[in-house]
């Protein structure tokens, strides 16, 4: 047992403190360079993290404590990004289990959870925020413990620790009411709870590719645990891949964490969690070992993706304008990438001509993938998303998820209609202080451009959690879109005039003076059909005078689209198309007469 090490992962339910509490540990330890001290979420290091508020990516950081060195992972908390926990759960042997004292178990603290439970990992469970006044400790402890025993944890994972934190004072105490000063309650607890690795130092070198990272003057980094043996800087090694086929590569470069800086080291034993450099052809569950002993470790399993969209090059009147990388080959290279390094998104090739399919967990995984290639300089269209059914005991099934729907009392009732035309099975309600937290089953499917209908409904007022549950019998058919789309029927730059003609009948997407195209969708129509109008049509200059004719033209600001309302409000019929500056909804056939013979 390496006695000087510990391995453990913060897990929890998306906004619940993880890298907030991970601050703290860091500036507890003095781990955190001066540079950095007034910064929060330093482990966001990401722009689309820092911009959105969430963490995207597993990252590792450690900390010295007491001469014991502590490797932390932070995971994401949303359930789209589940697939980064998954991989991280097997480099550790404890975790962290952060549970918000009002809003208690969610669905994702079910989620990763149980992925932990099936590890083995031994649980510390932190009630966070504690500061609110509202807080309901001992309701979220009990809340915890039956979600364990529901879950089958064993005795050993059952006697938990418990302390109480407020992560963003960087504070922790035992027992409720006690004075809180730092997190060394927390710290000690890590020490004395937290199992050292089991260590098998003296035998062949075992080490298997867990994150693949990039480094401008390295190239390709390799993250992963030295499971048996050592790895020296300098060695030759052997990397075997999914078919037990070997490849001799020599170590060139080997780091290790040291706070939120990376150190370079001469060896690593079993035990610890390192970065290699030094190979180009490795994909995440390889497995390096000695030379003279191909022993390889089992894959990585990560649970099947559910959603799908459709990709593929721009093809609109404006493509090339914005973009760099416009052809197939340059798209399907760049996925072929992301691929290589994210397991839990599946690229398919074989969709059609010109054409790629992405598989993922979720729409947001999807917007933010999309979202980083249009940075990347990547123009493409985006189809509609759709579930990815499946065959179980010979029975069609689809994906449905864990839904818990925050609201005021008072709009509830306008909720609990709409997941009920979605197929949504209500399993619980609970008031609370003027909420009503309202828990369902519903399928994937009919989630699809509910989020902001949601929000419509609640004034605002609400918030909706979701993860993936599994797979059940297909419910039938369900009710698409029922509203139509405004259709721009001529090319040219929109007016105000023409605007405010329309715009008593319809959501505008685009302001007056922005150039469209035919067949772009340019507003949301407030009945079922889709309407073509003339955006582009100037008032008629006469020499006759009317009341009112000149009239200043008093237009609604139009609607921003985002990446994630876009995904969810297009029809099978539709595209997004994306360029790194503009976000363009359309129809796959632009001219009008060609989709009335459709």
């Amino acid at each position: 047992m390496r006695k000087e090490l510990r391995n453990i992962a913060i897990i929890a339910h998306v906004d619940h403190g993880k890298t907030t509490l991970l601050d703290g540990l860091l500036r507890q330890t003095g781990a955190l360079p001066p540079r950095q001290e007034a910064q929060t979420r330093v482990m966001d290091s990401e722009d689309l993290e820092r911009e959105r508020g969430i963490t995207i990516l597993s990252k590792i950081t450690a900390i010295e404590f007491e001469g014991v060195r502590i490797q932390i992972f932070d995971t994401p908390g949303h359930a789209d990004f589940g697939g980064e926990v998954e991989r991280v759960l097997g480099m550790v042997d404890a975790c962290l289990l952060l549970v918000d004292s009002v809003e208690g178990v969610m669905p994702q603290t079910r989620f990763v959870l149980r992925k932990a439970l099936e590890k083995k990992l031994l649980p510390i469970l932190v009630v966070n925020k504690m500061d609110r006044v509202e807080q309901r400790a001992e309701e979220v402890v009990d809340e915890v413990f039956d979600l364990l025993v529901e879950l089958d944890a064993d005795d050993a994972q059952l006697e938990f620790p418990v302390l109480y934190a407020v992560a963003k004072r960087g504070t922790a105490v035992r027992e409720v009411g006690e004075d809180p000063k730092d997190l060394r309650p927390l710290l000690e607890t890590i020490l004395s709870h937290a199992p050292a690795p089991d260590a098998k130092i003296d035998g062949p070198l075992q080490f298997q590719a867990v994150t693949l990272g990039f480094d401008e003057f390295l190239g390709r980094l390799v993250i992963g645990r030295v499971a048996r043996g050592r790895l020296a800087r300098g060695t030759t090694v052997a990397r075997v891949n999914a078919e037990g086929r070997p490849e001799r590569f020599r170590v060139t470069k080997l780091f290790g964490p040291r706070g939120l800086d990376r150190v370079e080291l001469e060896e690593a034993q079993a035990g610890d969690i390192v970065m290699i450099a030094g190979i180009d052809t490795i994909e995440v569950g390889d497995t390096i070992c000695d030379l003279d002993h191909l022993e390889p470790l089992p894959r990585i399993l990560i649970d099947p993706p559910t959603v799908r969209v459709r990709m593929g090059p721009n093809t609109s009147p404006f493509a090339g304008r914005e973009g760099r990388f416009l052809t197939s080959r340059q798209i399907g290279d760049r996925l072929r990438r992301e691929a290589l390094s994210n397991v839990s998104i599946d690229v398919s090739f074989d969709a059609g001509p010109d054409t790629f399919e992405i598989a993922g967990r979720g729409e947001l995984q999807i917007a933010i993938l999309i979202e980083t290639l249009r940075r990347e300089g990547y123009e493409f269209g985006v189809s509609r998303p759709e579930i990815i059914e499946r065959q179980v005991d010979g029975k069609r099934c689809e994906p449905v998820e864990d839904v818990v729907a925050e609201v005021p009392e008072s709009f509830a009732g306008s909720v609990l209609e709409k997941m009920a035309e979605r197929h949504g099975r209500l399993l619980s309600m609970e008031q609370r202080d003027g909420t009503t937290i309202l828990t369902f089953v519903a399928p994937s499917r009919g989630l699809f451009g509910y989020r902001s209908e949601f929000l419509t409904d609640t004034r605002g007022d609400g918030v909706l959690h979701r993860t993936v549950r599994g797979y059940e019998p297909h419910t039938g058919e369900l009710q698409s879109r029922t509203l139509g789309a405004i259709v721009a029927s001529e090319a040219g730059k929109t007016t105000a005039h023409a605007i405010f003609g329309i715009q008593e009948r319809a959501n505008m997407f685009v302001p007056a003076g922005l150039e469209v195209y035919e067949g772009q969708v340019v507003g949301e129509n407030r009945r079922p059909r889709d309407m073509n109008v003339n955006v582009c049509r100037g008032k008629k200059l006469t020499n006759v005078r009317a009341a009112g004719k000149d009239d200043a033209a008093v237009l609604t600001p139009p609607r921003l689209i985002t990446i994630e309302n876009a995904l969810e409000w297009i029809a099978d019929d539709e595209l997004l198309e994306v360029t790194p500056k503009s976000l363009r909804l359309r129809k796959r056939k632009l001219a009008a007469n060609l989709r009335k013979r459709g």
